[in-house]
Parts: structure tokens; sequence; C-alpha cells
């Protein structure tokens, strides 16, 4: 299907209406509706119908939630038949042949080694929540507190994945350089710089005066997502594997986002061969719906009953739209398209930084991609080894990218430390068509912003 220029539809004089008593009813906490003043009244794939009567190609997919689109046919279906069935909608952690048929789906995607001794412990409808959940359970497993985490992470917003995530303060999280080739904390770069990160957390757990609570876990993004869709190179990942093995550390996987095809592989610690002792999976397992669960090893299962519950954590609905998700993905190899569509659009947007001196890095990973925008006229902050001169990012310039791609019909989103960088998450259904309209789009906003004055607040994630 030919993706053309957003048509309009029938305009709704009800468009500014909604967006004003928005503003005035909502707190000031809301983020993407700040940057995004569009009011959805019909979806389908990629495609989202405004208020306004404009159609937008939907880069965001709900935070990498919506694998398939919106409203795909399999995951419809599967709502309708559980509704139109008469089965309970809300039934705490009870059996249901709904829960049922969405764990066995799960465990047949699941890396074999995990599977065949897994326990699945299903959490509050957010991946924050389950992030709780895994440090709850590997706290109790291990009798020990602490916790290891990575500059840059980001694992959702209630107090303990906060205390987590790379903006956090004042708290008792010891916090690890994570490896970044275009901006690396040592100055290197590349695998040298991915090997003096894996050697400086080697060496600071094993220093009796290196200041470290005993860790009950170390938790990482496969690729840093929030943090600027920072792949983590696949040897440092089983250097992870081999550090924490080796202190009996349990290593937790957090593929929120990056889980379900994401990246090229159905779960991204795939990559590097890994096998963590957890994984927090939420975003697409629903299907579209809410719907967050941690699966980790049978040894780990130590905690007692009520350790962690929540009420919504029965989620019918969700469980039967996340398994024909998840069943679609596997038996139409989503997760291999997204890796070399992926591979196409990150070589076609890397041969646009050889005309665009403002693009600075271009990278991720399957359908993940990052753009960090960076002001080149700028005194570079750091000089490294690998890449010389790295200008300091740009965030305004960023922001305008954005609202330039929302004119011509494209929904992207920002992210990083100072969020330069424009992110792509498009759904797996991408089509050819579309994902060239999506770099032209993107490539035309871009010299736009660039020729104009760019000046505007951004807005941070969600989870």
């Amino acid at each position: 299907m030919a993706v053309t220029e957003p048509a309009p539809v029938a305009l709704s004089p009800a468009h500014d209406g909604i967006l004003r008593r928005q503003a005035l009813r909502e707190s000031a906490a809301r983020t993407y509706a700040r940057s995004l003043p569009i009011v959805p009244v019909r979806a389908r794939g990629m495609t989202i119908e405004g208020a306004d009567g404009r159609r937008y190609l939907d880069c965001l997919s709900g935070a990498g939630t919506l694998a398939l689109g919106h409203n795909h046919p399999v995951v419809l279906e599967a709502i309708r038949k559980v509704i139109d069935s008469g089965a309970p909608l809300h039934v705490l952690d009870l059996a249901t042949p709904v829960k049922d048929a969405f764990t066995t789906e799960l465990f047949a995607t699941l890396p074999r080694e995990l599977a065949e001794n897994a326990r699945i412990q299903f959490c509050g409808p957010a991946g924050t929540d389950a992030v709780e959940a895994a440090f709850k359970l590997v706290r109790a497993a291990s009798g020990r507190s602490g916790l290891l985490a990575f500059t840059g992470a980001y694992h959702g917003m209630t107090a303990g994945a906060l205390a987590a995530s790379g903006g956090a303060l004042d708290v008792q999280v010891t916090r690890l350089p994570f490896p970044h080739n275009y901006r690396c904390p040592f100055g290197a770069g590349g695998e040298r710089g991915a090997d003096i990160a894996a050697h400086w957390t080697r060496y600071l757990l094993d220093d009796p005066k290196g200041g470290v609570p005993a860790p009950a876990a170390m938790i990482l993004e496969p690729v840093q997502g929030e943090g600027g869709v920072n792949p983590a190179p696949d040897g440092w990942m089983r250097r992870m594997r081999e550090i924490t093995q080796e202190r009996s550390i349990a290593l937790i996987a957090d593929e929120v986002q990056t889980g379900v095809g994401r990246t090229g592989a159905f779960w991204a610690v795939e990559h590097s061969g890994i096998v963590p002792d957890v994984m927090v999976l939420s975003k697409a397992i629903g299907g579209s719906l809410p719907l967050a669960v941690i699966v980790y090893r049978a040894e780990l299962d130590l905690w007692k009953p009520g350790a962690h519950a929540g009420t919504f954590r029965g989620n019918q609905l969700a469980m039967a739209a996340g398994a024909a998700t998840l069943a679609y993905v596997r038996e139409n190899r989503l997760a291999e398209r997204a890796g070399t569509l992926g591979a196409r659009m990150l070589a076609r947007l890397q041969a646009l930084g050889a005309d665009h001196p403002s693009i600075g890095d271009v990278r991720g990973r399957g359908l993940m991609i990052g753009i960090e925008l960076v002001d080149p006229e700028a005194e570079p902050p750091i000089v490294t080894a690998e890449n010389g001169d790295a200008p300091p990012p740009d965030p305004a310039l960023a922001a305008a990218v954005q609202q330039e791609c929302l004119r011509r019909g494209l929904i992207v989103e920002l992210g990083g430390r100072h969020n330069a960088v424009v992110r792509l998450l498009p759904p797996l259904t991408l089509t050819d068509e579309q994902a060239t309209a999506v770099v032209d789009r993107l490539a035309d906003a871009l010299r736009a912003a660039e020729r104009s004055p760019y000046r505007r607040a951004s807005a941070g994630p969600t989870r």
C-alpha cells in the first residue's frame, strides 16, 4: 500500500475544545500531550486520525506498546472472543483458561534455558510495578538489599524503579557505567570503552573499600530506550552475565520496551545469547492493553504468599490480546522482519548524516532507532578517541524537529539525557512504503528545523 501525504477528513470543532479542557483539568505532570497536541479519534495499523481531520504515521506506538500497531484484527478478535464468551473480566490472580493460554504462549517464546525452569508473577498493570516486584523477589531470595544499576537507565516512575534509573538522587543503588560508543564515559568508545566499563564493574564489586552494599541484583536494559536508544554491546552483556554469576548476583533484564521482536530478536537478550535470572516484561505483551509480569528462575521463588500483589493483575482482556500478539509475532517472523527493515532505515538515516552536521549519531537495533542531534558549531564538551570531537547535544533542535515532523504527519518521540535524541518506535507491521515515508518526512522536517529559529521546552517519559 502506497503512503501518501496526510489527507484531511471531516474537521471536528471538538478538537480545540478538548485540548483546552485537557490543559485546564489535567495535571502539570502530563507529558506526551504537551509536545503532541493532537486528539486521536480513530486508528488502524500505523495510522492515527485526529479530531482535526489530519492523519499521522505513528512512530511512537504507545511508547513501544503497540507491536502490531493500532487495532490489529487479531487483537480485536481476541478481545471480542473473551467479551462474547461471558468469561469474567476481573479475577485477581485466579486461574483461568485465558491466563493459561497467555502463559503457555509466553513461555514458548522465552529463552529455552529459562522457560524450562521458570515461574511467572503477574503484577500491577504497568512495567514499573514489575520492576518493583523483581526487586522484592531478588532481595527476598538473597537476603541482600543492594542493587546495581547503570548510568542512563530508565526503569519506571515508582520509588524503587526511579531509584534504579539514571536521574536518581540520594539513593542506595550503586551506579555503574553503561558503555556508549558516541559519548563514551571513558573517552574510548567501541570495544575498548565496553571493556573498560566491564573492568570497572568487576573492580568495584571486588574492592573491599569500594562502598558497594552487598548486591541482590544487577538490572540492565539490553537497549536503553528513554536513555537515548543506546544498544548494549553483546560482548559487554556476556561480561555482565559472567560477573553476576561468579558473585551469585541475580541478573535482571528489563525488556519492557525491547521485548516482543522490537530489536530484531524476540527478546533483546537473545542477541548476546545470555539467559538472565529475571525478565521484566510489559508494554507489547498486553497487545495494547495494560499487563506486566516478571518471569524468573524457579530457585528464586522463595517469597511468601502475598509478598507482591495487585488488584488488577488478572486483566483477562490484556492476556487474550497479549497471547494473540505473541503468537502473531512468532508465527509471522516479525522479529526477523524488524531486524531487516530496521537495518535498512538505519543505513538511510546514517547516509542522511553526511549532509547534516547536526546529526551527531544514528544508532539502534531493529525498529528501535535514535538520531542524536547536536550543535556542530558549539565547542565540544569532550574529545573521544574513537569519535574525535563530539559536539554538545541540541535539545532545542530536537524539539523543533519533533514539531516539524508533526506538521508533516509523523509522530516521533524524544529521549536521551538532554532530550536531544529523536526516537523511532514504529510497529513491527511497518511496510516498506511506510518505512520510506518515515525517513523522507523526518529528513524534510530536519531541513525545515535547521532553517528556522527553534526554542521550546520538551517533555519527559512515562511508564
